[in-house]
């Protein structure tokens, strides 16, 4: 790894990347974006710094250094503006504007796909949303995202005249330090707006974790499956043993013909693309069309009575077994556990 260093002189200008800290840590979405943000601005050969609410953390610091992080712009507020996503556009612009920033890049989860319409407006910039490549063209920046459930790719170019603020999907951010990105010790400056902010007339009043039994499958964590391997009394009981383990519950399109369950449970490049940390495929073949709807999860799992199912080289872990045998210890493994018997 290259030797850090620090930038002689703060960044103006290039490209602002918001980084949100739940719990006051770098998550993997908050790396991830920095990773983005270190190799836009090389393609763009430009500067660039990273903006936030709260970065206090010397361990979190030195956290944006792997990055190549020249400079952390810490924006002064009190904490009830995590409760007013107006008020943070606000600042958010403001830090900007004083930054001169010509390209403002957040991740897409839920903060960012929030704040940047109001970014976008306070700045009077172009917005790109979802982006899953950029790349440098002849005419500045050409970005891509998924459309009509990724079957397929809109893309767009910024030429740079204007500002723009860009989204990126969660699903396109990695963590991953590549080699070519030289650590610094980043310059931490402190943000604080000349004005009062003016009471916004919305803010969060609650926020309610997300019930994995309801979720949209595209954003669950965790999913099991159902294939047509399945007859009616497996597929009850892989419902039943979705719902003791608290997870998402999915279909392959042969089961969704067959009435079982709703299109919003359909997995598959024909249902919905899916990226958990870990997708569960019980009595599915494997076809083209389920796997490239899968092939970003986690971990994938697979239960199949055929050995040469397909499914099986799209696995990290493959079990050649049968459902009607595999559920009932399952289930029966699972009562137990959540009763507290041995």
């Amino acid at each position: 790894m290259a030797e850090a260093s620090t930038p002689d002189k703060p960044s103006t200008g290039g490209l602002l990347v918001f980084v949100g800290l739940p719990d006051a840590e770098l998550d993997d979405t908050a790396r991830g974006i920095l990773s983005v943000a270190s190799r836009l601005s090389t393609l763009l050969d430009d500067c660039w710094a990273a903006v936030s609410f709260a970065c206090e953390d010397p361990g979190i610091v030195e956290s944006f250094g792997m990055y190549g992080v020249p400079e952390i712009r810490v924006v002064d507020a009190v904490p009830e503006i995590a409760d007013c996503l107006e008020a943070q556009g606000n600042l958010l612009v403001r830090a900007a504007r004083s930054q001169e920033a010509k390209l403002f890049l957040l991740a897409h989860n839920d903060l960012g796909a929030s704040l940047a319409p109001l970014l976008a407006a306070g700045l009077r910039a172009a917005i790109f949303t979802e982006a899953v490549t950029v790349v440098r063209c002849e005419k500045g920046l050409k970005m891509w995202r998924q459309g009509l459930g990724a079957q397929i790719l809109e893309s767009r170019v910024w030429d740079g005249t204007s500002p723009l603020v860009l989204t990126v999907s969660t699903r396109a951010l990695s963590p991953v330090i590549l080699p070519w990105m030289n650590p610094t010790r980043p310059v931490v400056k402190r943000f604080s707006p000349g004005t009062a902010i003016v009471a916004t007339p919305t803010r969060i009043v609650e926020r309610i974790p997300p019930d994995p039994q309801t979720v949209d499958v595209a954003e669950a964590e965790v999913i099991i499956s159902a294939g047509k391997g399945c007859d009616r009394g497996t597929f009850e009981q892989l419902r039943e043993l979705s719902r003791l383990l608290n997870v998402s519950f999915g279909v392959t399109r042969p089961v969704f013909d067959l009435g079982w369950a709703g299109f919003e449970r359909m997995v598959g490049q024909t249902g919905r693309t899916v990226a958990p940390r870990l997708y569960v495929a019980m009595g599915i073949s494997g076809s083209i069309h389920h796997v490239g709807g899968i092939k970003d999860s986690g971990r994938i799992v697979a239960v199949n009575s055929d050995p040469k199912a397909p499914i099986f080289p799209n696995s990290d872990e493959g079990f050649v077994a049968d459902l009607r045998d595999v559920l009932p210890r399952l289930l029966d493994r699972v009562k137990k556990a959540g009763s507290g018997a041995a």
